[in-house]
């Protein structure tokens, strides 16, 4: 049955209610080999069922030797038959069943499980198997050939595997780094909705071979199951988040799954309607907790997405709300036994703020719950001046530098010092987005990974970059920007040496000067320059003072070249440890700009960059008061309040900047980067707008 059938299906008439369900334990046929231990143990459950259609999933313990290679068959009692499987090739041949090993997980080492699952039809009953075969031994639970098989275990009895006991600390250091499968599952209303291509297996194994090691999977579930008050979860949906979480694990990814979008959708009306959204985050959770408390212990569940509440007093009574699902969480989860009895069990943080009183309303949380199986979450996205380039926040500063410092100081003595782990669930910068280029200058971006790596890992901190397609382009499985990829990767285990800028801006006309950036060199030494395979020469090309870099004449006129507008050469600044620093060297005049007319709905500044790129805008009143939004402040936000068009040769204001400006007139006054500033008038009028030089 398709999963597009399965959930017609569902619509039609619903899941029945609490499922049928069967673990069966069973032992071992002596092998061939009488020296060798030989044994096996098979859990059995189906986790939703409607009329003619229902989900299994099966675990498989191995209790002897390693196996290298398997099938496992069974009979359905009651002639029921797969329709779809995953994590397995699955055959039938008369009333028998056999599952076959896929590549990725043939070998089962003594002690360990292998899951699969399938979509099946029946009629008339859905009696569980009463036995199974592995490698043609029968499946009892035992070594040499011990024990009785026995059925009808309700699914709630841990009775498959014993719980594994876990070291939350060492766990969450594995993770380290991780990395977010943002707007996919978490889309709205399905997986492609926002943008992103289907997940593949071959995208998992890309992301693991570029060195992360854990995944995040945001899930919004809100779209994806029925009514009150069983709220089953959709078969077709829980089957592909199955899949997708075990095509991680065999690639050997720790995986964290969670209720993401559901926090604004519906967990935040809990003040003022607390028994429905408590049903519906217990039987959701029930569900899910149920369906993966055989999987590995790498995998890991995290309560709720950045946790907020509409209609609360503040932040005070909104911390006791997130204490009561955190709570419930925990205790639901382990009510559902096997090894969900010490998984790893993830809780945020109101708003997964940084802020102290939001961790020590968490911290009084872990007081209470008292599991020792427990880590802590907390988003970060930086200065949000810088984050989102506002009130002048163009630089990676002290600023930026020191609000890395203080969250990260307050997360490891809130927590790590007290030996609970600390997971960055989320970090970027705010505005990032390749579909807005220039809000954040690239080398400031550069300088911004670099520091937050080595904070983090001078705390003992996980840090799981938030990538909803601005890093990875996952069609073609490649980064977007290969040198950001390289300044991460680094600073997941050293420093890099950087410098106060990334571009050196060269007029079009008159003589050639010297330039000179300032090094930050992060505990490295400087090396030298490079301009592609070939070096640069000290003395000829470049001086090192101290920590002052420069570039002299000669160097620059050859690399500009014929002086052309743009970007004429890039060289790299190689230190001692590290990712490379790579400089831009630019040919540019003054931009230049013309008078405009237009309304509050469309106006566009006729603006010549002759080489430069736009840092950010000013907006004034008479008085030098701050004009339009935020006035607090004469910076603008960028993008949101105005957009460099460099095709079109315009700057665009946006109506969103005009709705909060007054009639008259307005300076406006543009930052460049190579540190030009052009003053320019608009007058507004109602909706008609006028611009001048």
């Amino acid at each position: 049955m398709s999963p597009q059938t399965l959930v017609r299906a569902r619509r039609r008439v619903g899941m029945v209610a609490g499922g049928v369900a069967a673990l069966l334990v069973a032992g071992m046929m002596t092998a061939a080999d009488a020296q060798a231990a030989t044994g096996c143990r098979v859990a059995y459950a189906v986790s939703a069922q409607w009329p003619g259609g229902f989900t299994a999933n099966v675990s498989v313990t191995n209790l002897g030797e390693p196996v290298d290679g398997w099938t496992l068959a069974w009979t359905f009692p009651s002639g029921q038959r797969v329709t779809q499987a995953w994590s397995a090739s699955v055959t039938a041949s008369g009333g028998t069943v056999t599952a076959a090993n896929m590549s990725y997980n043939a070998t089962i080492a003594t002690s360990a499980t292998v899951t699969f699952g399938f979509n099946g039809a029946w009629t008339g009953s859905n009696t569980a198997p009463a036995s199974f075969t592995l490698n043609g031994a029968v499946c009892t639970g035992n070594l040499d050939g011990t024990g009785t098989p026995t059925a009808g275990v309700s699914p709630s009895v841990s009775a498959s595997a014993s719980p594994r006991p876990s070291d939350p600390m060492a766990i969450v250091a594995a993770m380290q780094p991780g990395w977010n499968l943002g707007n996919t599952l978490d889309a709205i209303p399905d997986e492609t909705a926002w943008g992103n291509p289907l997940t593949t297996r071959a995208m998992l194994h890309h992301v693991r071979s570029q060195g992360y090691n854990s995944i995040r999977l945001p899930i919004t579930w809100s779209n994806h199951h029925g009514a009150a008050p069983d709220y089953t979860i959709d078969a077709a949906w829980l089957a592909r988040v199955r899949q997708i979480v075990d095509w991680a694990l065999a690639e050997d990814l720790y995986v964290m799954i969670n209720l993401h979008h559901d926090s604004w959708q519906w967990i935040n009306t809990y003040p003022s309607d607390r028994t429905n959204v408590m049903n519906r985050y217990t039987a959701l959770w029930t569900q899910i907790a149920t369906a993966f408390r055989e999987h590995s212990a790498k995998l890991v569940f995290e309560s709720i997405n950045e946790p907020q509440f509409a209609g609360t007093t503040g932040d005070a009574e909104s911390d006791q709300m997130t204490q009561e699902l955190n709570t419930a969480f925990v205790r639901l989860v382990r009510q559902t036994g096997g090894d969900n009895a010490t998984r790893l069990l993830v809780l945020p943080t109101l708003h997964t703020s940084g802020e102290q009183a939001r961790l020590d309303a968490l911290n009084a949380t872990f007081n209470e719950l008292r599991d020792p199986h427990l880590a802590a979450t907390v988003h970060f996205y930086g200065w949000w001046p810088f984050s989102v380039n506002i009130a002048g926040g163009t630089r990676y500063d002290s600023n930026v530098e020191q609000d890395i410092v203080a969250t990260f100081d307050r997360v490891h003595t809130t927590f790590v010092s007290r030996g609970v782990p600390v997971i960055i669930g989320e970090w970027a910068l705010l505005s990032y987005d390749y579909t807005r280029p220039g809000i954040i200058e690239r080398g400031e971006f550069l300088k911004y990974i670099e520091a937050v790596g080595h904070h983090a890992r001078a705390r003992k901190l996980t840090t799981m970059l938030w990538d909803a397609g601005s890093f990875l382009h996952r069609p073609e499985l490649r980064w977007r920007d290969q040198g950001i990829y390289e300044m991460m990767k680094a600073s997941w285990s050293v420093r890099s040496g950087t410098a106060s800028s990334d571009q050196v801006y060269v007029p079009r006309t008159g003589a050639v000067t010297s330039k000179s950036l300032t090094l930050n060199l992060n505990g490295t030494a400087f090396e030298g320059l490079r301009q592609g395979s070939t070096d640069l020469v000290d003395g000829a090309d470049y001086t090192v003072s101290g920590d002052t870099l420069t570039l002299t004449p000669a160097a620059l006129t050859r690399l500009v070249g014929n002086r052309a507008y743009g970007v004429n050469a890039t060289i790299e600044a190689r230190f001692s440890q590290g990712a490379p620093w790579q400089i831009s060297i630019i040919t540019y005049d003054p931009p230049t700009q013309a008078a405009a007319t237009g309304s509050t709905n469309s106006f566009a500044i006729p603006t010549q960059f002759r080489g430069d790129q736009l840092a950010t805008m000013e907006a004034t009143y008479a008085d030098g008061s701050p004009a339009g939004p935020a006035n607090w402040t004469s910076f603008k936000e960028f993008w949101s309040n105005f957009q460099p068009d460099y095709t079109a040769n315009t700057i665009i204001l946006k109506p969103e900047f005009f709705a909060e400006v007054n009639d008259g007139t307005v300076t406006l006054t543009f930052h460049f980067w190579s540190g030009t500033q052009i003053t320019y008038h608009v007058t507004k009028s109602g909706t008609s707008v006028t611009g001048t030089t």
